[in-house]
């Protein structure tokens, strides 16, 4: 079977694996395994969740750099200039000129407005109670102070008839706190640290936008939800009564430039990181394709409706998206193959045969011409039949499936030496 294998599967496979290597280097060469995403600011939601991403990719063996910036703004153009392969965005954010620019690929959770405000002793029900007073709206090319803008604008609050400030949340939160602005718009998880600070802080009201339908109706990218009095906290009753909030949600887009492997790849993640329940989030209602701003990456479409391919259930992705990328040059290459390989077992009982029947050729030659032999000829044709037999007992080695083969040979072996011998004894007597 060595012998076999050697002789004629080895020579098949190596005429397949250099055709399959030539035939390779026409092929888009494997793809660099580093990724850019450009997040936020570095106590943001949307730096933690890059940090959770950039640990699940480092066990793919990608490489992973995170760029903090000032906000969703900000990633925008870093996404545009292809400074950044992914970033953190805002829905809503995306205009019109820049749709055709980047890609969507999901909605990853919901992102809150929250507005507190100075407990002055009366709630304020209304985003109008605020004119007149010191509001900071997120800092400059912050997804904050874009949706802070428009909510301010649609209810005619502005710099001629307020204060409108433009501090990050923790600085506003701290100015918050000291009594040096009087009301601070976050868009930001529930999940925040400084959303949690300021709903257990008792000189600190929240502010339930009771119109917040109103706000629905007229913004696609926004949505109305009910924070249910307790969600927050239990023991602290946080919040001490049903409120109603705007949300955004936090998506993910990318650049025109980026590989189908890397998007595939970074989804796979998402769906690890945000498909459990949350405080406003049902299960598996994340990552989804609503509220997304600009065109959808095909990729992106085609793994939220399919999920993993099954190569990606049978294979780790790497060696999925090698095949995957591979498929179109196995297609013809296994067409080649199977005409190949199928002549194996002809060619395998062939060589099996010729083991034995190499030995015909000679049996044949005396069988011939013995009777035109001497005396001293036969003598010599008895010693080679004899030492024939010898040499086919020995080095004739076949599979127990050709032994009747195999054993015909030696009765033959044997029927031309008694022939031989006879026709001997005949010549002798003479």
């Amino acid at each position: 079977m060595n012998n076999i294998f050697i002789k004629i599967i080895l020579p098949i496979l190596s005429v397949f694996i250099i055709i399959f290597y030539l035939s390779s280097t026409f092929i888009e060469p494997p793809i660099k395994k580093e990724i850019t995403i450009a997040t936020g600011g570095k106590n943001g939601n949307y730096y933690k969740t890059a940090l959770l991403y950039k640990e699940l990719l480092e066990k793919e063996n990608v490489k992973v750099n995170i760029l903090q910036t000032a906000g969703s703004v900000e990633n925008i153009e870093l996404i545009k200039s292809k400074k950044a392969d992914f970033a953190f965005v805002q829905s809503g954010i995306i205009n019109s000129k820049d749709k055709n620019k980047i890609f969507s690929l999901v909605s990853l959770y919901y992102e809150p407005l929250w507005i507190f405000y100075k407990n002055e002793g009366f709630d304020i029900d209304y985003i109008i109670q605020l004119i007149g007073k010191k509001i900071s709206i997120g800092s400059t090319g912050s997804g904050t102070q874009h949706l802070s803008n428009i909510i301010l604008n649609i209810n005619q609050l502005n710099n001629t008839n307020s204060t409108i400030l433009n501090y990050s949340t923790n600085e506003g939160k701290e100015k918050l706190i000291k009594g040096d602005i009087d009301a601070l718009f976050i868009v930001s998880s529930a999940k925040s640290d400084n959303v949690k600070e300021l709903l257990a802080n008792p000189d600190i009201n929240f502010l339930n936008i009771k119109r917040s339908y109103a706000y629905d109706s007229k913004y696609s990218f926004l949505n109305s939800i009910t924070l249910y009095e307790g969600t927050i906290d239990l023991y602290m009753n946080l919040p001490s009564e049903n409120k109603q909030l705007l949300t955004t949600t936090a998506n993910l887009v990318a650049s025109t430039n980026v590989p189908d492997e890397l998007v595939r790849l970074l989804l796979k993640q998402t769906k690890k990181v945000h498909s459990a329940k949350g405080i406003f989030e049902k299960e598996f209602q994340f990552p989804n394709l609503n509220h997304l701003d600009s065109m959808i990456h095909d990729e992106a479409s085609r793994y939220i409706k399919y999920g993993d391919s099954w190569l990606e259930n049978i294979f780790p992705f790497w060696i999925a998206s090698n095949i995957d990328r591979l498929k179109l040059l196995l297609i013809p290459l296994l067409t080649l193959m199977i005409p190949l390989f199928k002549g194996i077992i002809p060619l395998y009982i062939f060589t099996i045969r010729s083991k034995i029947y190499k030995w015909y050729k000679q049996l044949n030659t005396i069988d011939i011409d013995m009777n035109n032999y001497s005396i001293n000829e036969l003598n010599d044709a008895v010693k080679n039949l004899e030492q024939l037999k010898i040499e086919v007992q020995k080095h004739t080695n076949v599979p127990m499936s050709y032994m009747g083969e195999y054993y015909n040979l030696i009765l033959h072996i044997d029927l031309i030496h008694k022939k031989v011998s006879e026709y001997l004894e005949l010549k002798k007597n003479k």
